[in-house]
């Protein structure tokens, strides 16, 4: 018990900033070893938002996922303090009744339209 609480991530805080060099880097080489697959994804800061408004959220979990269209897509859901996929949490309602409502599950991401979606360059 107390090598886990010495071990454990703090989930808030995974992830950090790259260069534009290191992330074209990273994206070439993908795309060299996967020629064929979706390049890239599109998703607004509002779904963002609403996920990472969840009580108790701090992170987000992106899943690769097939639609029902068997297209590639990803599918996230907010992370708890325990890295768990957050299912269901408890908030009042508009009469002030407490209830558990269902985490938030994101996809319906389209991709980048228009040629100029790379303009990095990472082509």
């Amino acid at each position: 018990m107390q090598t886990e609480l010495l071990t454990k991530r703090n989930v808030a805080t995974i992830g950090e900033e790259i260069t534009h060099e290191l992330g074209a880097e990273f994206v070439l080489n993908y795309r060299k070893a996967n020629p064929t697959d979706v390049k890239a994804y599109v998703i607004g800061k509002d779904i963002i938002n609403q996920i990472l408004a969840q009580p108790g959220c701090v992170g987000i979990l992106f899943y690769n996922a097939l639609n029902e269209f068997g297209k590639k897509t990803l599918v996230y859901v907010g992370l708890d303090v325990n890295e768990k996929p957050i299912a269901s949490y408890s908030a009042i309602n508009n009469e002030g009744v407490l209830e558990t409502q269902k985490g938030i599950v994101g996809d319906r991401i389209p991709l980048p339209q228009g040629e100029d979606f790379d303009f990095w360059g990472w082509e």
